[in-house]
């Protein structure tokens, strides 16, 4: 007659089931479960991801607006000193004209 022993252990997330089976074939079977601990683990990087390119794209926008309104002060600027450069020859040639 064939021996068979049964061995389980568990350390609160996985299950582990071994089966001895004796003489005739000694065949051992190996059977485990997980608690679903891969899944929540899962669920941790995809969120971590989404928020990562959340903000990715939130400081890409952020860029865009500083350059536009930097570039219009430039703009700005540049207006105010051609406005000048414009008076100041006017000025000069009022003064060659007395």
């Amino acid at each position: 007659m064939s021996e068979e022993r049964i061995t389980e252990r568990t350390d609160g997330v996985t299950t582990e089931r071994v089966v001895e089976r004796g003489e005739p074939t000694h065949t051992t079977v190996v059977e485990r479960r997980g608690g679903g601990g891969g899944m929540l683990i899962g669920l941790a990087v995809l969120i971590a991801v989404l928020v990562g390119a959340w903000f990715l794209f939130a400081e890409g926008q952020n860029d865009a607006a500083e350059t536009k309104a930097i570039t219009e002060a430039a703009q700005t600027v540049g207006d105010s000193a051609e406005k000048a450069g414009d008076a100041v020859v006017d000025a000069v040639d009022g003064e060659n004209k007395k």
